[in-house]
Parts: C-alpha cells; structure tokens; sequence
C-alpha cells in the first residue's frame, strides 16, 4: 500500500510538472491563447491549493503578453486605414471579449495570499462599431462580386453574405442579396432518358428513374430537374441512356434424393426361442421398440428468372456543348423461389426438407416487372454515380 501511495504521488508530481512545462513553452513560444487555456483547466478544481500558484503566475503573465500584443495590432491595423482589415479588427475585439470572459469564470484568484487584479476593458462599443462598419464594406464587396454575373463570383457572394448574416443578422437587404447570389450560383441540371434498346420499359420505371425526389441528391449548388422548366438556362445536361436489356426465359431446375431412416413404429413383444413371451423380474410381459426401414424421395425445386439492364450515364456540358464524362451502369435482378415436393414416407424426411414443403410454387413475374425490378438497383448505382461526381470538378 505504501509502494502505491508512492507511486501515485510520483505520477501526480510528473503529471503537474509536465503541465507547468507545456505553458511555459507555450508562452516562451508566443502561443498565449493555448497557454491561458491550459492553466484555466489547470484551475477549474482546487484552484486556491499551494500548487497551483505556479498556474496563476502563468495566467497573468501570458495574458498580459496576448492584451499587448492584440491591443498593438489593433492600433496598427486603424492606423493603416485599409478596410479590408475591419474584419480582422473586429475578431480581435471579439478575442478579448472571450478570452476576459473565459478568465472571469475562475475568478477570483490569489497569488501569496493576494486577490489577483486584471485589468479587464468593456470592449462592446467597439465590437458593435466595427460590426457594422465590416457588414457594410463586405456587403459593398458582395455586391460587386455578385454583379460580375459570374457564377463562381456569385457563390463567394453568397459565402460574404451569410458571413454578414452570421455577424450581423438582418442587415440591410442581405437576407435578400443571399437568395439572389444561392440563385445566380446555382448549377441546373436537366435530367432524361434516352431508351435504345428498342424495348418498350415499364412507364413507371421511367418516372421513379428521373424522379430526384426520392434521390436526396439535391445539393446547395446543384439542382436537377427531370421536367424542364422553360425560363431556366441549364448548364449540364445528364442523359442515362438504356443500351441493352436482357430477360432470360423461366428456369425450373430439380434436384432428387432419396431419403431413408429406421424409425420406430410401435412395440412388440419379446419373444424366446420357443416364441413364447419373455417376462422380466417381476412377471411381466417385456415390450420393445418396433423399428422399421421408412424412404421418401424428395425433390427440391428452385424457379429463376433474371433480368440485366446496361446503361450509359453521359453529362454534357450544354455551355460549351461538349460531353465531359461518361459512366456504364450494369444492373440486374434475380427472382428466385425454392420448395420442395416428395413421394413416399414423410416421416423419413430431415428438417430442411420439412421447411422447404411448407412452401409454395409461385407464379414466375411479367417480363415488364423483372426490368421494373431491376430498376432498384439500377436507381442506387445511379445515385452512387451522382453523389460521387463533381459536375465542376474541372
């Protein structure tokens, strides 16, 4: 017990040391944020212990370092006068806010029997300020962006307004200026079928193929639309062109075996040799097991029938009118049923063959159902492809 008293305070000693090192580093480093991170959780618990006087120490010497150093900067960057700095200004504003906020909830804090005095500032006048004056040299630069009728410009629109929305909701027209720049940088797509199989496919299958409803492959910047819409200028086209289907005829295939068991099937008596009924101790007739040889044969019979459908899935680019990427799909479907039939003794049947009666022949799907079918694995491999593929990856 004294060798494990020994060690756990050993460990608790290196643990601490290895602590005290890591801020000092930090600090010695210039890394004052992680430093002041590090000794607040050193000080969540116990925090007025002799040990921890070394975390306090650290506390206010890193943050006086990073409040000099942020408070410098600030200058500096108001000095220069370049609005593109308003926003680096107005997170550095917020910096301070946190990082006093983050110091107050262990507050308050002794060194040598002293209340430690930070110098905490009310910074909101200047957050509010350069809130405002950020949002209003942003928005000026969205709007720029979003004016150029450059799609890739109308996304980084969009990316500056909902940054403003973030900061400062409801500002001006932004709300209305993100819808605007989501539009201007949408890409559409007009999705169809083209059938060259010169096979008639189930008008259902056709439907649930473009319907991308049931995808959940609308994306913020992609949109695609089975049924064109006339005011809109699409920017790709995706076509699933269906170059082959195959249904093979109804297969029927049995497979027979005979089955046989020695059961038993009653009693008789025990007989001597003169064939007379043996009696045991106590007087009475010896009964024993009647066994006999009992056979079956059974036929297990298994229906199939599949079907194959080869597609092609092509974009094209409707811009510059020029394919950009080809895809093969091969997808199938397969009906299969097992039941099984027998002629002869039940009883010498084993427990599979006994399931497999207790199915049923069925009749074998249309034609038009095992493609709809197929349909299915047809759609996932399809949503594999879309979701997958980046339609601007160039």
């Amino acid at each position: 017990m004294k060798r494990f008293l020994l060690l756990t305070v050993l460990v608790s000693v290196l643990v601490s040391c290895s602590a005290k090192k890591q801020i000092e580093t930090a600090i010695s480093h210039g890394n004052y944020d992680e430093a002041i991170s590090e000794a607040l959780r050193k000080l969540e618990n116990n925090k007025d212990k002799n040990r921890k006087q070394d975390y306090i120490v650290m506390l206010e010497d890193a943050y006086y370092k990073v409040l000099e150093e942020d408070l410098n900067d600030v200058e500096h960057l108001k000095k220069d006068g370049n609005p593109e700095q308003f926003k680096t200004i107005y997170n550095i504003y917020l910096d301070l806010e946190a990082r006093q906020n983050a110091i107050k909830r262990v507050m308050p804090l002794k060194i040598n029997g002293k209340t430690l005095n930070l110098d905490f500032n009310d910074y909101s006048s200047e957050i509010v300020d350069y809130r405002y004056i950020t949002s209003e040299y942003l928005i000026g630069q969205g709007i720029t962006l979003l004016d150029s009728g450059d799609k890739f410009n109308a996304r980084k629109a969009h990316g500056i307004f909902s940054y403003i929305e973030q900061i400062n909701p409801n500002f001006e027209e932004n709300r209305s200026l993100m819808a605007e720049a989501h539009e201007a940088g949408m890409d559409y797509v007009h999705v169809s079928i083209q059938n060259q199989t010169h096979q008639i496919i189930p008008q259902q299958l056709e439907a649930e193929l473009v319907d991308f409803n049931t995808y959940g492959l609308n994306e913020f910047w992609t949109t695609y639309h089975a049924n064109a819409n006339n005011t809109l200028d699409y920017d790709f086209a995706m076509q699933l062109q269906l170059k082959q289907i195959n249904v093979s005829p109804e297969r029927i295939n049995e497979t027979q075996v005979l089955r046989q068991k020695q059961i038993v099937d009653g009693w008789e008596y025990l007989l001597d040799r003169n064939g007379n009924v043996k009696k045991d101790s106590l007087g009475n007739d010896i009964k024993i097991d009647k066994i006999i040889n009992v056979k079956a044969r059974f036929t297990e019979v298994l229906q199939t029938k599949s079907a194959q459908v080869i597609a092609d899935v092509v974009y094209t680019d409707l811009k510059q009118n020029q394919i950009i990427d080809t895809f093969s799909i091969d997808s199938g479907f397969v009906f299969e049923n097992v039941f099984g039939i027998y002629r002869g003794d039940k009883r010498a049947l084993v427990r599979n063959d006994i399931d497999l009666l207790n199915q049923r022949e069925v009749r074998f799907p249309s034609d038009e159902q095992m493609v709809f079918d197929s349909g299915e694995d047809l759609k996932l491999k399809l949503k594999d492809i879309i979701g997958s593929y980046n339609i601007r990856r160039s």
